[in-house]
């Protein structure tokens, strides 16, 4: 483990609490293991972090970022999005295979959402250029992906750029209509896919009611 993994790590137990432990076991099943750390505390060790190993590269971050990521504890996984939320100026569109992977594995809205909300749709609104035609080509492929919860992934990475009154909502159309006709033609009732629809919905209502999505496809 590196010295700055270990620092999380270490911090992240000396923060856990039982109780939280057991109410986040109950919540999220038996695929994780849970510390019991707070939200507050995993930002603040974190954060922590990036001050003690300051200056560190892209690559440098990224390793830790799957450090963190690689055993199957979710505080270290919260800590993983987090460290990435806060140095996502430093990604590019060749990240996106590593945000991929920590996607398929995550299957929990409370790991998945944040990764696109957060990390991902930051990650894509700050390309240009050749990297950001790629980036975009890769959620189209999202879209129409088997699973469901990197389509999910897709649909809401533009959540914050559209609720700010930027972002492609014709692509986003565009990706929303594949995924739910995916979904119909194969009979299923994905929630995860419809529910992340519907989270961009009501909120572009709220602020953009311009912005029409086809009655025929929601």
């Amino acid at each position: 483990m590196s010295d700055a993994a270990g620092f999380i790590d270490e911090a992240l137990r000396r923060e856990s609490s039982w109780i939280r432990a057991e109410e986040a076991q109950a919540r999220l099943g038996d695929g994780l293991r849970c510390y019991g750390s707070s939200m507050g505390a995993i930002r603040g060790t974190v954060r922590d972090a990036l001050r003690r190993y300051q200056g560190l590269s892209h690559d440098e971050i990224t390793a830790l970022s799957s450090e963190l990521w690689d055993p199957p504890v979710f505080e270290r996984r919260l800590a993983a999005i987090v460290l990435l939320q806060s140095t996502v100026h430093l990604l590019t569109n060749t990240d996106l295979t590593r945000l991929e992977g920590f996607v398929r594995e995550g299957r929990l809205r409370e790991l998945g959402d944040p990764l696109a909300v957060d990390v991902i749709g930051p990650l894509i609104a700050g390309l240009e250029g050749q990297g950001k035609a790629r980036a975009d080509g890769v959620l189209d492929r999202w879209a129409r992906d088997s699973d469901e919860w990197l389509c999910r992934a897709a649909l809401l990475s533009p959540l914050r750029a559209l609720r700010s009154g930027g972002g492609n909502w014709d692509a986003f159309v565009r990706q929303a209509t594949v995924a739910l006709e995916a979904v119909r033609e194969t009979d299923q009732q994905s929630e995860v896919v419809s529910e992340a629809v519907s989270t961009v919905l009501n909120e572009v209502a709220k602020r953009r009611p311009e912005l029409q999505f086809p009655s025929s496809v929601a």
